[in-house]
């Protein structure tokens, strides 16, 4: 049985039973629900990695390396063969944004927000490659802030990041929708040493969600964030919550939804990351730290992108 896509899979179901058909901002048209029941899984001994079609898991973690990184360039992760930004950063995106930026360039969207909310966005920012440290003097960095608090004073109520900037959306390709994330640390008793030992869990806040192509990328991918914060603050995981605001499939991933709806999910695998990861920074981590167990799914099924 796998806990964590049965959730997954009712809420596609509750979309296609109760949703409403609505316009929408790429001209695609979506079924859509508001602020359905929160999905919850379990992050203690698996990995939320959907099995009820193939999923590109290598591809989902570079991106969150690139968001990690603070890069804004998706001409970086096209290099490493990820096109999960190529039509919301070309040029005729970016035309129809009123963006003058090269092709490619995404602007102060995620990774910038990651590390340097609040400062001033200019183009040369996009690949921190070409960023001197300290260059960008004016923003905060939200992962240092999280990690810090994590090691520092655990039980905070203030272990929270967000990509939600107002006075920066017009500057974006692509507003975010993932918006925010808060971390909880509960103290348990280890059962077999009587040690004391401290579980991360993490509450993401989806303002829009496209269930069938996006969310199990963005579940897998805040997984994996969160894994990789308790392993560098000694903890281990326990669940990942994911809250909605608009949440759609659109009504050209109709025949897909049905088809995957068909399949039974197989037992949900697990995510080996490397210790390596303990000695460096974000912007070294590479997708060599990470490594997939016993991943079985069923075969992929593919659906086109409405940008």
């Amino acid at each position: 049985m796998n806990r964590n896509e049965e959730g997954y899979l009712a809420l596609m179901k509750k979309i296609l039973e109760y949703g409403k058909i609505r316009a929408d901002r790429t001209g695609t048209g979506t079924i859509s629900i508001p602020f359905p029941d929160p999905l919850r899984f379990n992050i203690y001994n698996s990995i939320p990695l959907l099995t009820t079609k193939k999923m590109a898991w290598k591809t989902i973690i570079k991106e969150l390396i690139w968001f990690l990184r603070g890069d804004t360039d998706s001409n970086i992760l096209k290099s490493e063969n990820v096109h999960i930004w190529d039509k919301n950063t070309s040029r005729q995106f970016l035309d129809s944004r009123g963006l003058s930026y090269k092709e490619g360039i995404l602007g102060p969207g995620y990774g910038f927000q990651w590390q340097h909310f609040g400062a001033v966005y200019h183009e040369k920012y996009a690949d921190s490659r070409n960023v001197l440290p300290n260059e960008i003097s004016d923003g905060f960095d939200q992962i240092a802030y999280v990690e810090n608090l994590l090691k520092t004073d655990p039980f905070s109520r203030r272990i929270f990041m967000s990509a939600w900037n107002p006075k920066q959306l017009s500057q974006m390709a692509l507003v975010p929708c993932h918006i925010s994330c808060q971390f909880y640390v509960s103290k348990i008793t280890d059962s077999n040493s009587s040690k004391k030992k401290l579980l991360l869990s993490s509450h993401v806040v989806m303002r829009s969600s496209d269930v069938f192509l996006g969310l199990g990328c963005n579940i897998f991918s805040y997984a994996v964030l969160t894994r990789i914060l308790a392993k560098r603050c000694n903890m281990e995981c326990h669940e990942l919550v994911v809250s909605f605001g608009d949440c759609h499939i659109y009504l050209d991933h109709l025949k897909q939804v049905n088809e995957q709806l068909t399949r039974q999910p197989f037992r949900a695998p697990n995510l080996m990351i490397s210790n390596s990861i303990l000695g460096k920074s974000y912007s070294d981590i590479t997708i060599d730290d990470f490594s997939l167990i016993d991943y079985k799914c069923h075969s992929e099924i593919k659906a086109s992108m409405s940008a």
